[in-house]
């Protein structure tokens, strides 16, 4: 299995440079998606999605908060120690920490 890739912060929620440090990024897994075909939820309850987010913890992919249903977002406040996620966008290589509310960033 490959090493999880390593995250940085880079910005705030406001978009400034972060002033202060992720607390969960030592959290970050190699996973598996939990689906490649969309927002696993969306698809169970015949709904759609924007943009698609993989938690870094289990692989869960769900959708964005610019979605109807903001699974992803769900997801990281239901289960407890889920806060890392990052785009399931192809070309996109960044990653959100919903605890800190924190933009990270390839390191």
């Amino acid at each position: 299995m490959n090493e999880p890739r390593t995250w940085q912060v880079a910005a705030d929620v406001e978009g400034r440079p972060a002033q202060r440090e992720c607390a969960h990024l030592g959290e970050a897994r190699e996973v598996s998606p939990s689906s490649t075909e969309g927002c696993e939820d969306c698809l169970r309850i015949g709904s759609t999605w924007v943009h698609l987010r993989e938690c870094l913890i289990c692989g869960h992919v769900g959708c964005c908060d610019s979605s109807p249903n903001r699974h992803a977002s769900a997801h990281a406040h239901a289960e407890s120690g889920h806060d890392l996620a990052r785009s399931f966008e192809p070309g996109e290589e960044w990653a959100w920490c919903y605890a800190d509310e924190l933009l990270l960033m390839p390191a």
